[in-house]
């Protein structure tokens, strides 16, 4: 965002905008953070950089409340998930508190085709901590 600090906010794309909402909500190192969504308008690369962003800051101790519509995102960011259908919560807990819920899981084999942002990641050179963890299913 450094080469975009001469021009107006305006002028900024609606990523731009996302990371400026972000930025602006880490000054002064707040103890606790809500971030609606945060990832959402962001390019792979974005939501990269927002998901270890969030794991930084939770791991200095920084209480994150994150609101998200990406499951697969809350499986990987939260230590506590709270699941609300129309309006309310419905189950809470851990991942594996909420895995409890269901029955055993059985074994099944499915060949797994990489996603379009597997894809794009390896494309353009990319090889992050989601996309080692995938290769190596």
């Amino acid at each position: 965002m450094t080469d975009a600090g001469a021009r107006r906010v305006s002028a900024y794309s609606g990523e731009m905008r996302r990371r400026l909402d972000i930025a602006m909500s880490l000054v002064g190192n707040p103890p606790v953070i809500f971030l609606d969504e945060p990832t959402t308008g962001l390019d792979p690369e974005g939501r990269i950089e927002v998901r270890q962003t969030v794991k930084e800051l939770a791991g200095h101790g920084t209480t994150v409340l994150l609101t998200t519509q990406y499951l697969e995102e809350a499986e990987q960011l939260a230590d506590r998930i709270a699941i609300l259908h129309q309006g309310r919560i419905i189950a809470n807990g851990s991942l594996s508190d909420l895995r409890q819920l269901l029955p055993p899981a059985r074994a099944e084999y499915v060949e797994k085709q990489p996603t379009l942002e597997e894809i794009f990641l390896a494309v353009i050179g990319r090889d992050d901590e989601r996309t080692a963890t995938t290769k190596n299913r």
